[in-house]
């Protein structure tokens, strides 16, 4: 759960460490404000993705199922600046299927949260595979860091790509290659 109290204290120091004043006209309700967009922007540390993947329907076909172009926003844990993208998700179900929005809010339960890419990426399959139990998932998940365009080696328009191949997916290159092919299409 996020601290408001610990957030804005902290925002202040920031300031002040930066050489600026946190009581000047301009950043005076900054810590507040940034308390607030903490609670929004890190509200996945609170959720667990089986609130997501628990209802589920009945099927007798068990194709492939594929969602595209999921965006998503999150923070790099390591500068704490947005990485932001879209995540494509394929399972092949085992006779249940999920709601399509519940991928995306799985999506967002480790999008919403500081992360790396790569982690995220697995902690999605993951999840999927944990609590629909499908035969196999893949995930893949493109997405720009502004820790690479805005500072460090400063390469806007750099995609940074994260695969994770579970089940049935980890082998079979037909499947695979369906997913491409329904990603691109």
């Amino acid at each position: 759960m996020v601290d408001q109290n610990k957030v804005k204290e902290a925002v202040k120091l920031f300031l002040e460490g930066i050489g600026e004043d946190p009581t000047r006209e301009g950043l005076l309700e900054t810590p507040e404000r940034i308390a607030r967009m903490c609670m929004e922007i890190f509200s996945g540390m609170e959720e667990d993705a089986r609130e997501h993947l628990a209802k589920t329907f009945s099927v007798a076909n068990n194709e492939i199922v594929v969602e595209k172009d999921i965006v998503f926003y999150s923070a790099c844990e390591h500068h704490l600046l947005p990485f932001y993208g879209k995540a494509h998700i394929a399972y092949v179900p085992n006779g249940k299927v999920v709601g399509l929005s519940k991928l995306a809010r799985t999506v967002e339960v480790y999008a919403k949260r500081p992360q790396i890419q790569e982690q995220m990426t697995s902690q999605i399959a993951d999840a999927i595979m944990e609590h629909l139990e499908p035969q196999g998932v893949m995930v893949m998940v493109e997405a720009e860091h502004m820790c690479m365009t805005m500072r460090g080696v400063k390469k806007p328009g750099s995609k940074t790509i994260t695969m994770a191949k579970r089940g049935c997916f980890e082998e079979n290159m037909q499947l695979q290659n369906d997913f491409f092919r329904m990603v691109q299409g």
